[in-house]
């Protein structure tokens, strides 16, 4: 590690997720590397944080807490946090239920209230769920809501029927189907992009000057499609975790 390293602020933040794990080692503000794991694990985590001399680490779940996991950090950095509703977070929250709220949820409108100071702003997450969450140029969040995603509303389609087969999602689709197949992917991916494009609207009237935040695993489906400016960061929950962090170092 040299001089100029010393000053700076090298974290871990780890973002457990329902399908896979996203892991993004920061110096400061700039991503030096990020890696996805299904399952990760001890002897993983002990590699990142010696590789980088990690003094630093937060750690997002959207499932049950491996406690086991948060130990061994714990014992291998100066500060860990496991993310909570009673962890201090560098926005005003105004959800009734916060112990509810999914972190992911949160860590994204905390990156999005960053990447855009001053600013209203509605983060879209189109991953399992699809989450419309909003911050307004404040820093105060009002809240936001969940839908089904892609392979969800795909599968809802099929389990829930006798004779729809179950469909792959695609980029491209006729706007209208010319078979059942065509017909239920175009249904579905259509279906959301006018979704989307609903909340985008309907926030606009009241916060003409809104920034949109697309993020998620099913971001390419919809990115290029919407009729309004948005900017797609697939980093944004580890960026906002990354600016937890920091708020509490």
């Amino acid at each position: 590690m040299t001089s100029s390293d010393v000053s700076k602020f090298y974290s871990l933040c780890i973002d457990q997720g329902n399908s896979s794990t996203k892991v993004g080692v920061f110096a400061n503000d700039e991503l030096l590397d990020f890696r996805t794991f299904v399952n990760l694990d001890e002897a993983q985590v002990a590699e990142i944080i010696a590789t980088y001399s990690i003094r630093y680490c937060i750690l997002s779940s959207v499932i049950n807490e491996n406690i086991s996991l948060s130990e061994f950090i714990k014992s291998k950095v100066q500060k860990f946090i496991y993310l909570d509703h009673q962890t201090p977070v560098p926005v005003e929250i105004r959800y009734a239920t916060p112990q509810t709220l999914g972190k992911d949820r949160l860590a994204a409108v905390v990156g999005a209230s960053y990447l855009e100071p001053d600013t209203d702003v509605l983060v879209i997450d189109a991953g399992t769920a699809i989450t419309y969450d909003f911050v307004d140029a404040s820093r105060v969040y009002h809240g936001g809501n969940i839908a089904p995603g892609v392979e969800m509303r795909l599968r809802a389609l099929h389990e829930f029927t006798s004779k729809l087969p179950l469909v792959t999602a695609q980029t491209e689709s006729p706007f209208l189907g010319t078979d059942t197949v065509s017909a239920i992917r175009s249904g579905v991916l259509y279906g959301i992009q006018f979704e989307i494009n609903g909340y985008i609207d309907t926030l606009k009237i009241k916060y003409p000057e809104l920034s949109v935040y697309l993020t998620g695993g099913s971001t390419f489906y919809f990115y290029t499609k919407l009729k309004s400016a948005i900017f797609a960061e697939k980093n944004l929950v580890l960026i906002g975790l990354n600016r937890i962090l920091q708020f509490n170092v």
